[in-house]
């Protein structure tokens, strides 16, 4: 590193010293690496998670484009941040990709391990460094990145990633100001959740053969545990994972928060839970407790709180 170095406040990022009429890059622990960023001028970020935490701090402006599957348009469209959507270029509506990238000329690149960069497709950080193009990895997807993984809970994770990105961008101030606001939030949640037992909380994203739901390190656990609920595969330390039915019917879910996400209808998911034979004698569905949760707060990103909030609500309307 060249020049002397400066503490950034409030996120553990150092400053490098720049030269005349330059921005100073700034270096961040990524996925336990060390890395050097300059100032972004292209960015482009991967999916909603990417793509909103970039919107909470103010940098629809900043963006030289989004890729977003076509499976999360109508997410998209129920979001609050649509007007900043609107504003940015959509570069394409499938996967992230190496070509899209070095096509769209980007100089720096938003998205999550295996969310994004993908081994298999050939679009990594590694890849990307060798023609110049910088990553920045969500901090929840570093569980299961490389040789070395960086396990960090889900909220922490979140408040991490908006401080640095924050940083990246030199908007640390925007950063701190909404990450207080969201731990505010959550601290609030936290003291009104009602004492006793939990409720039991099934998350399903979809599959019928196997349930794809989240674990203890999705932001869907710390979301319902904010609310007041116990996911039911809590014990499991995943991300998002495959289980069986046998599992869930075991468990005996109060509540099935069924994850309104383009790949299916969410009246389609919810028409079969209530028909699947093994779930009959749930709670949830002899009651039909169904709670349809957004994917735009599903995902890691600046709606988790938003979505353990209206959580909280329906669990107290069900006396819960």
């Amino acid at each position: 590193m060249v020049g002397s170095v400066a503490l950034l406040a409030g996120c553990g990022a150092t400053v490098q010293q720049p030269g005349p009429g330059e921005a100073a890059p700034v270096v961040i622990d990524n996925c336990g690496e060390q890395i050097s960023y300059p100032l972004p001028q292209r960015a482009v970020a991967y999916d909603m998670s990417s793509t909103e935490k970039m919107f909470a701090l103010g940098l629809a402006d900043r963006m030289r484009g989004i890729v977003m599957p076509s499976t999360a348009d109508p997410a998209v469209q129920r979001s609050p941040y649509l007007d900043d959507y609107r504003s940015v270029e959509v570069l394409s509506t499938d996967v992230l990709s190496r070509e899209v990238v070095i096509g769209a000329k980007a100089d720096w690149v938003l998205a999550g391990w295996n969310s994004g960069f993908s081994e298999a497709r050939g679009i990594t950080p590694q890849l990307l460094d060798q023609v110049g193009i910088r990553s920045y990895q969500h901090t929840e997807s570093c569980f299961n990145y490389g040789t070395h993984p960086v396990q960090v809970p889900p909220l922490e994770a979140l408040y991490t990633d908006l401080r640095q990105i924050g940083a990246i961008f030199h908007v640390p101030e925007r950063a701190e100001a909404l990450v207080s606001d969201l731990q505010k939030r959550a601290e609030a949640l936290r003291q009104q959740r009602p004492a006793g037992e939990p409720a039991r909380v099934f998350l399903y994203d979809s599959g019928t053969d196997q349930p794809f739901t989240s674990g203890a390190q999705g932001a869907p656990d710390a979301l319902i545990s904010l609310a007041g609920g116990r996911n039911i595969f809590s014990g499991l330390n995943q991300r998002w994972t495959s289980v069986g039915w046998e599992d869930v019917v075991e468990a005996a879910p109060e509540v099935i928060a069924v994850v309104d996400y383009g790949d299916r209808p969410v009246a389609d998911k919810i028409a079969f839970l209530k028909s699947y034979p093994p779930l009959a004698s749930s709670p949830a569905v002899q009651k039909g407790q169904f709670y349809v949760l957004d994917y735009g707060q599903a995902v890691s990103g600046p709606r988790n709180i938003e979505g353990a909030e209206q959580f909280a609500a329906y669990l107290r309307s069900i006396g819960r």
